[in-house]
């Protein structure tokens, strides 16, 4: 393969189509796309300062590199790609993409990234931004960081482990979704979501788990969470502690320690579709507050 050493890349296209390359503690500066239709390429210890760097690109490998804030856009329309050690602070990065991994990566202004990808493999990767993972297919997370609201909306085949995902509206619209031994927190989460599975996991929620089918929870703990499971069908939910209150769910058992308020409305909902398994229920409604004075 051919080397490059400690080069200083500027201009548009500075290696345009390169087939077959190592490239070292090197510098792409101003000037786009410098690496745009490239394959077969290895880089190490190099630094991204220019936007687009990598686009219609195949079989790349990237080490210890940094993405510099006007790197934006820097990865679209790029197949087997694999980032390891390096640090993304440029938005927009990965999008409709087919086989992404990630390990040891720090995407500091994750907005909008991993649109519209295919086959994602993230680990250990800590992201902070809006919209992450937006339509994606095919992810397996273990280990993920993410600070942003909104991620995953209608992304579907995905997997999470050991994660913590501080994020608003998580999993809308999703399809097959299934997170162990996380925490979340957010509110409206999983709204319209089809097939979401939630293992050994703790979750904080306004209004969350809502208008979803097929909804299972193993061994789940429920903390400040309030007005859950609306109109939610065909739920398996096993809560090992207290839940503040649920409202109108649709179908299934709901089986926790205590419910500390039960609200069904019985001109919304069927109350003989839920089973409710709770030793203890503090109190319950027949009508939620905002319909009492109307």
């Amino acid at each position: 393969m051919k080397e490059y050493r400690q080069q200083f890349f500027k201009g548009e296209r500075a290696l345009f189509a390169e087939d077959g390359a190592k490239i070292y503690d090197s510098i792409f500066d101003e000037g786009e796309s410098p690496l745009k239709e490239s394959k077969n390429i290895e880089v190490y210890d190099s630094q991204f300062k220019w936007k687009y760097p990598m686009w219609y690109s195949n079989n790349v490998t990237v080490r210890n590199c940094n993405w510099f804030e006007m790197a934006r856009s820097g990865v679209w329309y790029t197949n087997n790609i694999k980032v390891y050690d390096s640090l993304i602070t440029a938005p927009k990065n990965f999008r409709r993409c087919d086989g992404v991994t990630l390990e040891n990566v720090n995407l500091t202004n994750a907005e909008e990234t991993f649109w519209m990808c295919k086959n994602i493999k993230l680990k250990n990767v800590t992201a902070k931004g809006h919209y992450f993972a937006m339509n994606t297919d095919g992810i397996e997370i273990d280990n993920l960081r993410l600070d942003g609201n909104y991620s995953f909306d209608g992304a579907s085949n995905i997997t999470i482990r050991n994660s913590v995902l501080l994020s608003k509206d998580a999993f809308w619209n999703t399809e097959n979704v299934t997170v162990y031994d996380s925490y979340i927190c957010g509110e409206y989460l999983g709204w319209n979501a089809k097939n979401l599975t939630f293992v050994n996991c703790t979750i904080e929620s306004l209004q969350g788990l809502c208008y979803i089918d097929n909804l299972t929870m193993k061994n789940c703990k429920l903390i400040n969470t309030t007005l859950a499971f609306e109109y939610a069908k065909n739920i398996d939910a096993e809560i090992t502690n207290k839940v503040d209150s649920v409202f109108n769910p649709e179908s299934g058992t709901i089986t926790a320690q205590e419910i500390e308020e039960l609200i069904v409305e019985k001109d919304m909902v069927d109350p003989a579709k839920t089973k409710i398994v709770c030793n203890v229920i503090g109190k319950t409604e027949e009508i939620v507050e905002w319909r009492r004075n109307r």
